[in-house]
Order: C-alpha cells, then sequence, then structure tokens
C-alpha cells in the first residue's frame, strides 16, 4: 500500500494561513505518507522571499517532496521577470528542474510543468513534456503505479464555475491513455473533486479510466465554489487493486483535518490490458 498526501495553491504571501499550514504538518506526521504532492501555486506573487518561505515550509516534511510550478509562481506585475526569467525564483529555492521523474517504491511520479510566462492564469502542456514523460514511464518498472502531476486541471469542476480546461487537454489525455497512467493529480482550482477520463474524453480515450484528482487550496483564504473559505488537501492509498482518494477539511473549531468524503477507481489499465500496443487499443498518439 502506498499513501500519497496532495497538498495544492499553498500560495506563501498575504492570504497565507499559518495556522493551517501547522496543521497541515502535524497532520502529514500522523498519516506518514510515502511521499508528499504539492501541484503549484506555492506563492501568492512570485517573489523571493515567498519562495523562501515556501522552500522552508517544505523542508518540514520528513518524507519525499514532489512540487510543480502553477501559475501564481510566474512573476505578474514584474513584466521584466516574467518575460526573461519567470522561473528564477522557484529554481532557486524549490527546483531547479520544471519537469521532474520521482521514483519510489511502487510508485513513478512524473511532474509536468503546465505554468506559461505570456498567460496569467490558463496553462497547457507541451508535445515535448508528453514526450518527456513518456520517456519517464517507458524507463519504469512495469508493475509501477504511474502518476502525472500538474497544476492545471485536465477536467472540468463539477459546478462548471471557471472550468475550461487547458488548451490541448484532449492531446495530452491521450497521450496518457496510451501510456497507461493510473492518476493525474492537479489543483489550480482551490476545490477539491475527483473523476474518471472516462467521463470527459468519449471515443478512443474510452479504453480504460484515469482517475482524476483535483486538489483545493491547503493553506490559503481563497478557496473557491463550494470550498469558498475552506481549505481541504488529499490522502491517496493506492494498494490492493484500487486508488482511494479521501477529501480531507480543515475544522478550525477543532483545530484539524478531517476526512469529509472518500472516492475508489479500480487500478490501472494494465490489469484490463496486459501488454497490449497503443495500435491494438486504437488510441491516439
Amino acid at each position: 500500500m502506498s499513501t500519497i498526501l496532495h497538498l495544492s495553491d499553498l500560495h506563501f504571501g498575504a492570504p497565507f494561513l499559518s495556522d493551517v499550514a501547522e496543521a497541515v504538518v502535524d497532520h502529514a506526521e500522523a498519516l506518514e505518507p510515502d511521499v508528499v504532492v504539492v501541484s503549484g501555486d506555492l506563492t501568492q506573487r512570485a517573489r523571493m522571499e515567498q519562495f523562501r518561505e515556501a522552500a522552508e515550509y517544505l523542508q518540514r516534511f520528513s518524507r519525499p517532496v514532489v512540487v510543480t510550478p502553477g501559475n501564481h509562481d510566474v512573476p505578474f506585475y514584474r513584466f521584466w521577470a516574467r518575460f526573461f526569467a519567470p522561473y528564477a525564483g522557484y529554481r532557486r529555492f524549490i527546483e531547479s528542474e520544471l519537469n521532474t521523474v520521482t521514483e519510489l517504491s511502487g510508485l513513478v511520479l512524473v511532474a509536468l510543468n503546465s505554468s506559461r510566462r505570456f498567460t496569467l492564469t490558463n496553462g497547457r502542456i507541451r508535445r515535448s513534456q508528453l514526450d518527456f514523460a513518456t520517456r519517464a514511464f517507458e524507463d519504469a518498472e512495469p508493475s509501477a503505479v504511474r502518476v502525472v502531476v500538474t497544476h492545471h486541471h485536465l477536467a472540468p469542476a463539477p459546478d462548471f464555475i471557471g472550468g475550461t480546461v487547458m488548451p490541448y487537454a484532449r492531446r495530452a489525455m491521450a497521450r496518457f491513455t496510451r501510456l497507461k497512467v493510473d492518476l493525474i493529480m492537479a489543483g489550480h482550482m482551490h476545490r477539491s473533486y475527483v473523476g474518471s477520463s472516462l467521463d470527459f474524453f468519449p471515443g478512443e480515450l474510452q479504453r480504460h479510466g484515469i482517475a482524476i484528482v483535483q486538489c483545493g487550496t491547503t493553506t490559503s483564504k481563497r478557496g473557491r465554489g463550494r470550498e469558498r473559505f475552506r481549505n481541504t488537501l488529499n490522502v491517496i492509498r493506492i494498494g490492493e487493486g484500487t486508488i482511494r482518494v479521501a477529501h480531507h477539511a480543515w475544522f478550525g473549531e477543532l483545530s484539524r483535518f478531517m476526512p469529509i468524503s472518500e472516492h475508489v477507481f479500480p487500478l490501472g489499465a494494465r490489469q484490463y490490458l496486459g501488454e497490449r500496443s497503443a495500435a491494438e487499443i486504437g488510441v491516439a498518439k
């Protein structure tokens, strides 16, 4: 059994809630996850001091941490920095590489930077990044659970508020389907929800379902929609043929995170498709 603690949209800066952040560290120590995933927006305005504070915070987790940048991790008002050094703070304090591969026992996590210097909110995944993911998964152990981490969402929120998915989402999902990805984790929407690729991508992508897991804002005041003024995180347990996703919400009166819902998905395409090729199952590249 593998456990992933999924955090997102920390927003170090004015919206950051330090008391909630302290509780997240305590929650992580109690859960003892195999890995902590932070799916973007570590900062509010991509300032050096905000990245420094975020880095110091992440160092407090006793488990491996996988991160990816979000649109707020690119300078907003400082246009010179935005165009010519958009990831200077992120690279200096958080992670030198924007696309990463992390292999743990039974897991391979590919984090892809979906933020872009020329767009303020939306993002996308380029073909070169899909090729990066292809190489990573092809080099991984065949039995490893395959996880993709991005900031921007590939599936719309159930309330459809600001729910437009990133451009070329279908192209990315086609590649992830071909690669037999098991789980996609993201943030950006500031509310948690789950779904299956089978719900959103018909046609040739209906060969197997990829679990899509969104995290709300874990430590900021910027919850949206049904999670307005709420803070959430996900606890994902993988094993025994299933992916179990538990949404945990912050209850201020209790000063702790508590589970509020649980969702179960069958694990992976490989148990259904074996080693059949993309051509055999009709999945587009």
